[in-house]
């Protein structure tokens, strides 16, 4: 009997144990405490918008299979290989290139890619009228309106310091003065076009005289830059980023109709919030 009690309760606190790391249910699927950590530490943003993101993710996903919406490896890496050719880089470069700026792994950048293809076949299904293609016009105008979109420094003067052990790093974070002999530190001067885009984009997002995120360097190393100036500005031609300004468009055109369907699908009794991070500390 005191076995049969023993095991009951342990199941409770398992079970208990597995609610407590639910968040948000929408439909029949969770998003965890730490689904919403990893979302904050990925996108760089706060933690209702990580919320917001992860319940539109979820949402999608129950649409893509009520509409029964395929995407293929071949389609994944198709489209894999078109990114990182508009990035100047073979596969292998991207896959690296994003791993040290946003730390996400080739699986967890094909998952992205993935969810990406199944947003735009889903637009498809739920478009009930076909979006055509823009005009030169309708493109130029683009250009002219987002022209800070098109807009990026010549160059940055950063500070890198780097270490193998993370810890390190994270304590020169939380003290700009800390000093550790296994830190090694440079000052240079990167070049906008002659850095993987993705370090270039952030940089760019990052603020004067404040520190990037962590992000692994090569030989099992860290780094982390230290922003001390922006120089310079460039704005590309408009035949430059032709191709890149549709694609925004269309994007635009394409998540403007999503956001509305499932701002309505949002607003049923589909969602239920057990619990926020901020009510965990």
């Amino acid at each position: 009997m005191y076995k049969l009690w023993a095991g009951l309760f342990l199941s409770l606190c398992l079970n208990a144990q597995m609610v407590d790391g639910v968040s948000v249910v929408v439909g029949n699927k969770a998003i965890t405490l730490l689904d919403i950590k990893k979302e904050m530490q990925t996108l760089h943003v706060d933690e209702k918008k990580a919320t917001n993101i992860l319940i539109r993710q979820k949402l999608e996903a129950i649409e893509v299979e009520k509409r029964k919406i395929k995407v293929t490896d071949d389609e994944v890496y198709k489209e894999l290989k078109q990114t990182a050719k508009r990035n100047g880089m073979s596969v292998e470069q991207f896959y690296t290139a994003v791993e040290e700026t946003n730390g996400l792994t080739p699986t967890e950048l094909k998952q992205k890619l993935k969810q990406k293809l199944q947003s735009q076949k889903l637009y498809s299904s739920i478009s009930y009228s076909v979006v055509s293609q823009p005009t030169d016009k309708a493109l130029q105008d683009y250009y002219e309106l987002h022209k800070e979109k098109f807009t990026h420094p010549d160059s940055f003067d950063v500070t890198a310091y780097s270490a193998y052990d993370k810890n390190l790093l994270l304590k020169k974070l939380q003290n700009p003065m800390f000093l550790s002999t296994e830190i090694s530190d440079k000052e240079q001067t990167l070049d906008y076009n002659k850095i993987p885009k993705p370090l270039a984009q952030l940089l760019q997002k990052t603020k004067d005289e404040t520190f990037t995120k962590i992000i692994p360097n090569s030989e099992n190393s860290f780094v982390v830059f230290y922003l001390k100036s922006k120089n310079g500005s460039t704005t590309s031609p408009f035949n430059d980023v032709k191709q890149e300004v549709e694609s925004l468009l269309m994007a635009q055109k394409r998540e403007e109709v999503l956001s509305d369907y499932f701002q309505r699908l949002q607003n049923s009794d589909n969602i239920k919030i057990l619990r926020t991070l901020n009510a965990q500390r």
